[in-house]
């Protein structure tokens, strides 16, 4: 059993594990410039307690997290969201996790009043970017914002919620 809620501050040393052990998985080194490397990663409760941000992790019945998923104002446009830092151990990807938490962070995004949500990923990631493809993410030619990523992610895409 599972439950997805929002991020405690002892959750942080959790989260920032998977996250580091699926970018190893997926060949996302930190020296390449992927969320891995940023300073941020075994701090974020404190970093989605900012205005417009919230992230999600996924919770087993053991109290053992599993993956998270968030959503903050993407720097250098306040106007847009950016899902951030979505990454899921293998024991749970499959089971609609995704989704759901990107379901979330549009409701989020709605309620405060943003239109459009960014997100930058990678090919290593393509399951990931089928997913948002179908959510209708549509692909961009060059990124949005200032990221600290767009060097390393390949693949921009943008969602309208209008």
């Amino acid at each position: 059993m599972y439950k997805i809620r929002t991020i405690e501050q002892k959750d942080n040393a959790q989260i920032a594990s998977v996250i580091r052990e699926v970018s190893e998985e997926f060949g996302l080194a930190a020296e390449s410039g992927f969320a891995v490397a940023d300073p941020i990663l075994d701090n974020l409760y404190d970093v989605y307690q900012q205005k417009n941000a919230h992230y999600w992790v996924i919770e087993n019945n053991h109290g053992v997290i599993l993956g998270g998923g968030g959503i903050s104002p993407l720097q250098g446009d306040s106007n847009i969201l950016e899902i951030q830092k979505m990454y899921f151990s293998a024991e749970i990807r499959g089971h609609g996790f995704a989704k759901q938490i990107l379901s979330l962070a549009f409701e989020f995004a709605a309620k405060h009043g943003i239109h459009f949500c960014y997100l930058e990923t990678t090919t290593n990631l393509w399951q990931a970017v089928k997913l948002y493809e179908k959510l209708g993410f549509q692909h961009l030619s060059a990124p949005k914002g200032n990221t600290g990523h767009s060097h390393a992610c390949e693949i921009w895409m943008l969602k309208s919620l209008i």
